[in-house]
């Protein structure tokens, strides 16, 4: 019978230990996440320039759009925290597609090799931020999952582990389906 208390200690022992462990793999994928994500957002950062510059040659008077995307790509560098980097982002997104409406305007721009070039790349980097921004948000999703469920929930809260934030790109209320009317208000 003395042996109870004992290997009662035991078993609660390893438990924490495989619980701080797991918590710890999880905390390093979701770092691991952030990293790919912020080398992304650095190539796309990176590239703005070039591309400011390349439409300032054919679109000089859009002086107050270079000016924003500047501030924007700023503001995305200066960011602190995944909140910020998501709105900086969005806001810097949100520029870009302007630039690259604006570029629609002038058909030597959009003929010109450089611009097809810095254009296809910014593509690409888009398409990398989405795969990197599922892939965090998806380790996010399982560090949360077990830091919010009975009995790890305790082990985390006595280690000092909290939830992550998801890194949003885009508000839920801009994602939603736009409406489409018909004449005659038939849906």
């Amino acid at each position: 019978m003395g042996w109870v208390v004992p290997a009662i200690a035991v078993v609660i022992a390893v438990y924490l230990i495989v619980v701080f462990n797991r918590l710890v793999r999880q905390r390093n994928v979701v770092r691991e996440g952030w990293s790919g994500i912020d080398v992304q957002l650095k190539r796309r950062t990176d590239l703005v320039p070039n591309l400011v510059e390349t439409v300032k040659g054919y679109a000089s008077h859009e002086r107050s759009l270079f000016e924003e995307i500047t501030s924007r790509r700023a503001a995305s560098v200066a960011a602190s925290d995944v909140g910020a980097q998501g709105n900086a982002e969005r806001a810097l997104s949100g520029s870009l597609g302007k630039l690259m409406a604006v570029a629609e305007d002038y058909p030597d721009l959009k003929a010109n090799q450089n611009f097809l070039e810095l254009q296809k790349e910014l593509s690409e980097i888009e398409d990398h931020i989405q795969m990197a921004r599922r892939y965090y948000n998806g380790a996010v999703r399982n560090l949360n999952i077990s830091i919010q469920s009975f009995p790890d929930v305790i082990v985390a809260r006595m280690l000092g582990f909290h939830e992550e934030p998801f890194f949003e790109l885009e508000r839920r209320s801009e994602a939603a389906a736009p409406q489409v009317g018909f004449p005659g208000g038939r849906a």
